[in-house]
């Protein structure tokens, strides 16, 4: 048990980063849904979307790498260091290039009228993706508090700037349009706001990690490079996919939608807020994530390691249930955290939660190409995925719009799902409880079919039946632990 509390502190200290500070700015989705039209709000979401896909080849798949090699180098701090300075590199190539074809890459991204756009994005990627590493080095010390307080602090300083330039100069400038603190504000920059609090954020925490950057000096290896690209670059190739299955419908629905591209957008925009009503499984999954990565890496070598594996996956599945059930029962109330206007779009929403849990299983059965250097075949896992995205979302946009997507998500994650397993009780067989973890998901949306068949004449009465239904689940779950931890 001492093992799983440590593991549930860490997620815990990572999680209050993450669900605190990007619940606070999670509170900026109806802030913009109420402040921006659903065409506006569509810009955000497709330059986020790309964010996602840059994140990745800008950071290479170096931090998994990092946590693989770092306990084999009698001096690890060179294998930090080496990685640190080729991926400053990068981004400086990066931004140079970015800012050399400005003009053109804002003419074929439609948005030649503002190219500024482009540059302040492009200096956001940078700065985001020079802060990896010392992430990744906050978290194999341990320094789940410092990482965590960074974090909020850029969080909160994003939500600040974001509420004094879109809310609150508009009213300054009506009022007092002589004040001193509208000398930084623009009223035409409007929508712009948006991208300049996020990178003014993002500098900060830049500045907060550079005591990371200190380890620079302990030089580069050539060979500890090449031998971290043999490993990292396929985690590059996974992750490049993962941001793929993630993130790509969002700039498809743009292009495949079979309506004008004011309409595009609009659709495009309804269905990023609706995607947000997923934050409480997505901020789980990574909060897990960010204390699971290292302590599976840690933990590989002790007898037990491959049980502790199969518990710590029954106990993720539960949690992850819980929440899809809180939200899918309780969307009359999650609903009004968007505006009326992209309320339209909720079907998707315990689609895109049900996809959600398969990709936190993905991330648990991944341990198994990680510990056994066989990255390739993993990349090779996501790839089909990435495949399978693509024709899916090629083949249903058209059809369904972005309900198509949401459907291709979940087709994705769940393949992806079954593969790996496959895969990993050939190459590192864990005796994961299928049975037990197939009955929770199967209960779960049971649960939440059930509610759609019960017709209700009251909310009152809708609330009574959200928490009898979440009341079952959580007793059978009670029930199902009781008995494992009462055995001899």
């Amino acid at each position: 048990m001492g093992i799983f509390k440590k593991l549930a502190s860490e997620t815990a200290i990572y999680g209050l980063s993450s669900i605190v500070g990007r619940f606070l700015n999670y509170l900026l989705v109806p802030f913009y849904t109420y402040h921006f039209s659903a065409a506006e709000y569509g810009v955000v979401s497709e330059f986020y979307a790309y964010a996602g896909f840059f994140s990745v080849l800008l950071v290479g798949g170096f931090e998994t790498g990092y946590f693989r090699f770092k306990h084999k180098d009698a001096n690890n701090d060179a294998t930090y260091s080496t990685a640190l300075i080729f991926i400053v590199l990068l981004n400086i190539a990066f931004y140079t290039l970015v800012a050399l074809l400005t003009p053109e890459l804002a003419h074929t991204l439609h948005y030649a009228e503002h190219p500024e756009y482009i540059q302040w994005f492009a200096m956001l990627l940078a700065f985001d993706a020079l802060s990896a590493m010392p992430f990744a080095r906050l978290r194999t010390e341990h320094k789940a508090f410092r990482f965590a307080s960074i974090k909020l602090v850029e969080i909160s300083l994003t939500i600040a700037l974001s509420l004094f330039f879109i809310a609150y100069c508009p009213v300054l400038l009506e009022q007092n349009p002589n004040s001193p603190l509208l000398y930084f504000y623009q009223p035409s920059i409007g929508l712009g706001y948006v991208f300049i609090a996020n990178l003014t954020a993002s500098g900060v925490k830049f500045l907060l990690l550079l005591p990371q950057f200190s380890a620079v000096m302990q030089g580069f290896s050539m060979p500890i490079l090449i031998r971290l690209s043999r490993y990292s670059l396929p985690m590059a190739v996974v992750g490049f996919a993962g941001v793929i299955n993630e993130m790509l419908d969002r700039t498809l629905l743009k292009y495949l939608l079979p309506y004008s591209v004011e309409i595009n957008m609009q659709q495009l925009g309804i269905y990023s807020a609706c995607y947000k009503l997923s934050i409480l499984m997505t901020l789980f999954i990574q909060a897990f994530r960010y204390a699971a990565e290292p302590f599976f890496f840690n933990y590989a070598h002790a007898a037990d390691a491959k049980k502790v594996y199969a518990t710590v996956l029954t106990y993720f599945v539960i949690f992850c249930m819980f929440i899809f059930l809180v939200i899918s029962l309780f969307l009359n109330v999650f609903h009004y955290f968007i505006g009326e206007e992209y309320r339209s779009g909720l079907v998707v929403v315990p689609i895109l939660l049900l996809a959600n849990v398969f990709l936190g299983i993905y991330i648990n059965l991944s341990i198994w190409y990680k510990l056994t250097d066989k990255t390739l075949l993993g990349a090779s896992i996501a790839v089909l995925g990435a495949l399978l995205t693509i024709s899916l979302n090629s083949w249903w946009i058209p059809l369904f719009g972005y309900v198509g997507s949401a459907w291709a998500t979940l087709a994705c994650y769940a393949s992806m799902t079954l593969i790996s397993y496959w895969l990993g009780q050939k190459y590192y067989p864990v005796a994961y409880e299928i049975k037990r973890v197939s009955a929770i998901i199967v209960l779960g949306i049971a649960l939440v079919l059930a509610k759609k068949f019960v017709l209700l004449d009251s909310p009152y009465a809708d609330w009574q039946l959200s928490f009898a239904l979440l009341t079952i689940f959580l007793l059978t779950m009670l029930l199902l632990e009781k008995r494992r931890w009462s055995k001899p």
